[in-house]
């Protein structure tokens, strides 16, 4: 079988192929045109998708009648339609809890920035503008014993809750589809109402997966339910929020500072005016960029390119139900 990568991967993907005698395909170009990563695709078994723009849709798929299978180098798969491939009984893998720690580190990280505004202060010293002791300039604010509030309690939302728990003795609120008995029983996390999420909570940090119909969920209406004092956090999808009424809730004092490691449209200007906040920490979408991270989902999405290739299940299938029957 043909597997397509689209971009580079670690090298332990590509053992795990290679030893498995599949035939690779890969890019010549670094930056390449739709037209060439569609030509590719459609000499494709399989497609091992790294990142890119590209959506698999309906067209897409039209145009690859011949397309077996994907297997997502990501745990996110709002680039699929996973209701056309389901369909059109081609599953699809992703790569789940190999960069859970990761990721919730990237956020834990990012709260603590934000909280004690750091990269205002880094700029104040590369720019030579550290003057004498001032008691009252940009001063930040302390974590302990607030309240977090995890918009999607799952692998990586219980893995930033455990953290802040641990760290902080925060208290812990979430929301979800669904109860997470695990989070209530371990860290005495309390289920909420969205609404409850937004109005009591110190930090809200986003965790769930992304779908179109979740656009915008943290708009100009929800920022003006917020505590003043509030840390916005997000490392999961820059759909989630609106990037224009986030600034304006952040400049007018709505809400107290963001960290995000995700932007919508990625990658972010470097004119966007949120980078001028001194309360705004914003990272290149780094969450899963450790080395034990990237090694993880390159094993897992190999191992999927693997499984439906020797005609078995894979290990990590975002639409089970293409096996049934």
């Amino acid at each position: 079988m043909k597997v397509f990568i689209n971009k580079r991967i670690p090298q332990i993907g590509i053992d795990i192929l290679k030893e498995n005698n599949l035939e690779i395909i890969t890019l010549e170009t670094e930056n390449p045109s739709r037209e060439e990563w569609l030509e590719n695709s459609k000499q494709a078994d399989i497609i091992l998708n790294v990142g890119g723009k590209n959506k698999y849709n309906k067209e897409f798929f039209d145009n690859c009648p011949n397309l077996k299978a994907i297997a997502l180098f990501s745990v996110g798969f709002d680039q699929v339609d996973i209701a056309e491939a389901t369909k059109r009984k081609i599953p699809i893998g992703n790569t789940p809890d190999v960069l859970s720690r990761a990721t919730s580190d990237v956020a834990f990280l990012l709260m603590q920035m934000v909280s004690r505004k750091v990269n205002y202060n880094i700029e104040k010293v590369k720019s030579g503008n550290w003057k004498d002791f001032d008691a009252l300039e940009e001063l930040g604010q302390e974590l302990y014993g607030k309240t977090l509030g995890v918009f999607g309690l799952g692998r990586i939302g219980f893995e930033i809750a455990e953290k802040c728990k641990a760290a902080f003795r925060m208290n812990i609120i979430y929301h979800n589809r669904s109860h997470n008995e695990q989070a209530e029983k371990e860290l005495e996390a309390k289920y909420v109402t969205f609404d409850e999420l937004v109005k009591e909570s110190d930090i809200i940090s986003i965790h769930a997966n992304y779908t179109s119909e979740q656009a915008d969920t943290f708009n100009k209406e929800t920022f003006e339910k917020m505590k003043p004092n509030l840390i916005f956090i997000n490392t999961a999808r820059g759909g989630f929020h609106n990037e224009k009424d986030l600034f304006e809730a952040l400049e007018s004092g709505k809400i107290w500072g963001a960290g995000l490691d995700v932007t919508n449209p990625e990658p972010m200007s470097n004119e966007n005016p949120l980078l001028q906040l001194p309360n705004v920490c914003v990272l290149p979408h780094i969450g899963s960029a450790t080395i034990e991270a990237r090694n993880g989902m390159a094993r897992l999405a190999a191992e999927n390119v693997v499984a439906f290739s020797k005609g078995e299940k894979m290990p990590t299938c975002v639409n089970s139900e293409v096996y049934e029957n």
